[in-house]
């Protein structure tokens, strides 16, 4: 069985790209959030092993959410994936505690290395 994924976007299209590409590439997906809120939600009670998290989203963006579930669990693996590139936008997910910032649209394999890399990511 491959490592357990929760992905959150608000948007079920964005969703399903992603469980297709997790599924063709070994991953599980344990489980889908449409907000932020939902999100932290899901993480406690789905224990992941990683995130895929998108930022611009209803109730409760990215980011709170990002910092939410660090608060958690500080050793959390979380990937960003959105459409919003901005310099900005990238350091403050990254100072929140973020593995990799992923722009939207993507190409699946930059998916896969992304959560692989973050998943042999061990903190010192």
């Amino acid at each position: 069985m491959g490592k357990r994924v929760l992905i959150v976007d608000d948007a079920v299209f964005m969703r399903i790209i992603l469980k297709d590409i997790l599924l063709n590439n070994n991953f599980e997906v344990a489980g889908e959030a449409e907000n932020g809120k939902v999100a932290v939600e899901a993480y406690q009670r789905l224990h992941p092993d990683i995130v895929t998290m998108d930022i611009s989203m209803p109730k409760m963006d990215g980011i709170d959410a990002l910092r939410a579930i660090r608060a958690l669990d500080p050793e959390a693996k979380i990937i960003m994936v959105s459409a919003m590139g901005q310099q900005p936008m990238v350091r403050e997910a990254i100072k929140a505690g973020a593995l990799d910032f992923i722009v939207k649209p993507f190409q699946p394999d930059r998916i896969v290395e992304a959560l692989s890399r973050a998943l042999a990511w061990i903190v010192p």
